[in-house]
């Protein structure tokens, strides 16, 4: 009579994997990367939280996620090259932490710090939708680019999707002295916080203030760096050499 350890062993099947077998799969470098894309998820939660709370301790929070995720999109590299080991996975993991970060959470900062009109709209989902076709296109074209003896590419085709940290930084810097969001800015205290998002997102309270395109369809100017920095991000004749 079979025992219970041998009735278990013949009913397990052979062909199925171990437990955990995608993450006892994962290099060092992959958890790194992991980290910017918690970098993202957590950016764009804070937004929102600032949001329905009107506070910008989270709004800050929101924006701190953006460098910290650099960092993490840094590092994930220079320890791949130092453990040797680099994998398919591991660059895909790494294009959509790179989509979560620099391209989800600044387009949802935007739309938090103001630009909500249609055409605002417009405009970020174009954006977003260049930093997807920028990911896309490297993954698809890594193999065939030059590189050095280290096997590091030797340039970027369009701009890094990184490189939206400087679109953030604007933001923020308008946040922090009262050119967006004055629900309950600290420079603003004296004068009350909002309760109304429509008070807090009036022209004269989003940096740059609006202008009428058609009658109805209104656009804040400044949202158009999101559109400049996704048009250099899909340019194949702008070449960025990769430090």
């Amino acid at each position: 009579m079979p025992t219970h350890k041998t009735a278990k062993r013949k009913t397990s099947d052979p062909q199925l994997p171990t437990r955990f077998s995608m993450v006892r799969s994962f290099q060092l470098a992959d958890f790194v990367t992991l980290g910017n894309g918690v970098c993202g998820c957590l950016s764009l939660m804070f937004a929102m939280k600032a949001l329905l709370t009107q506070n910008t301790d989270f709004l800050f929070s929101s924006f701190w996620c953006i460098p910290a995720g650099v960092v993490f999109d840094v590092l994930d590299g220079r320890v791949a090259r130092w453990r040797q080991s680099t994998s398919l996975l591991g660059q895909e993991l790494d294009s959509l932490a790179d989509f979560c970060s620099f391209g989800l959470a600044p387009a949802v900062l935007g739309f938090a710090c103001g630009f909500q009109k249609m055409l605002d709209l417009v405009v970020l989902t174009y954006f977003v939708c260049c930093g997807l076709a920028r990911l896309a296109r490297f993954n698809a074209t890594v193999a065939s680019l030059p590189t050095d003896q280290h096997g590091k590419v030797k340039y970027f085709e369009g701009t890094p999707i990184p490189t939206t940290l400087v679109i953030v930084g604007v933001l923020a810097y308008g946040v922090y002295y009262g050119k967006f969001w004055r629900f309950a800015n600290p420079m603003f205290q004296h004068e009350g916080p909002f309760a109304s998002f429509s008070q807090a997102f009036t022209p004269e309270y989003v940096w740059g203030g609006e202008i009428s395109i058609f009658p109805g369809y209104e656009l804040h100017p400044l949202v158009l760096m999101y559109g400049v920095s996704g048009t250099l991000m899909i340019s194949r004749r702008l070449r960025i050499p990769k430090l």
